[in-house]
C-alpha cells in the first residue's frame, strides 16, 4: 500500500489521520496474482475495532514504559479506558473507478504544507483572518480570525518530528522492489484477463470467460450451469 500521513484540519486544529491507497490484490512466491476475495478489503467495523486495540495497546505499553512522563498512571487508566470504550472512525469504499481523481487527490497532500499563502484573507490589528471550508455547512467557505501567535501555534502543530515520514510505500509499492513487482503483477493481471478455462465436473460444465462477472464465492470467473441429460439406454443394447 501507499500511505500519506496527514495532520491537519481546515483551521489548522491537529487531526492526525492516514489516508491508505491499497491494491486489491497481492502477489505470490511464484509471480501469480491474487484477488481480492471481494469488493472491500477489510470489513469496515472489523478494522476500525482492531486499530483502536493496536492503538491502545501501544499506549499502555508506552505508558508502563515511563514514556509518557506528563501523565500519572491514574490518569493513563481513565485515558485508555475512555478511547477503548469508543468507537474509532474508519472509512473505507472501493476505488473501481475514477482511479486517477483518487491519485490525483492524495497526491495533493504528499508535499503540501498545512497553510498555502491564497487561505490568508487579511490582518486585522493582532489577528489574521484564515479562509476555510466548513464541511458540516455543505463545504461553506468561512473564514476565522486568529492572533499571530495561536496561528504560529496551530501551524507548528503540524511540522513533523525528525525520521517521521509524510509518505511511506509497502510490499510490492516500496521503492526496493516496487519497479520488479510492478512489472510481474502487471504480467500476472494481463494473463489472467485474457485467460480461459473449461473445468467439468460430474454432469456440470464450468465456462470461465474473463469479460463476465466474478463469482461472488471464488472471484474468479463465473459458474455458468450446463445440466447434461443422461444418455437413453437402448433396448437390447
Amino acid at each position: 500500500m501507499t500511505a500519506v500521513l496527514h495532520t491537519w484540519g481546515e483551521q489548522l486544529t491537529r487531526h492526525v489521520h492516514l489516508h491508505a491507497l491499497v491494491p486489491g490484490g497481492a502477489l505470490d512466491a511464484d509471480g501469480d496474482w491474487h484477488a481480492a476475495p471481494g469488493h472491500y478489503l477489510f470489513p469496515v467495523r472489523a478494522l476500525s475495532r482492531r486499530f483502536r486495540g493496536h492503538f491502545v495497546a501501544g499506549l499502555r505499553r508506552r505508558a508502563e514504559a515511563g514514556e509518557l512522563a506528563r501523565v500519572t498512571p491514574g490518569e493513563v487508566d481513565a485515558m485508555l479506558d475512555a478511547l477503548i470504550s469508543g468507537e474509532f472512525v474508519v472509512h473505507a469504499k472501493p476505488c473501481l473507478n475514477h482511479t486517477g481523481s483518487v491519485l490525483a487527490y492524495l497526491a495533493r497532500y504528499t508535499h503540501r504544507i498545512a497553510l498555502s499563502e491564497q487561505r490568508l484573507v487579511g490582518i486585522d490589528g493582532a489577528r489574521v483572518g484564515l479562509r476555510y471550508r466548513d464541511y458540516r455547512d455543505g463545504r461553506a467557505h468561512k473564514i476565522v480570525w486568529l492572533e499571530g501567535s495561536e496561528l504560529v501555534r496551530r501551524f507548528l502543530l503540524h511540522v513533523l518530528p525528525r525520521g517521521f515520514m509524510r509518505i511511506r510505500h509497502y510490499g510490492l509499492l516500496a521503492n526496493r522492489c516496487r519497479v520488479q513487482c510492478l512489472a510481474q503483477a502487471r504480467d500476472a493481471i494481463a494473463a489472467d484477463g485474457h485467460h480461459r478455462q473449461v473445468h467439468e465436473m460430474g454432469n456440470v460444465v464450468l465456462a470461465c470467460h474473463p469479460s463476465a462477472p466474478l463469482c461472488p464465492r471464488c472471484r474468479q470467473a463465473v459458474l455458468h450451469t450446463v445440466h447434461r441429460s443422461a444418455p437413453h439406454r437402448l433396448e437390447g443394447g
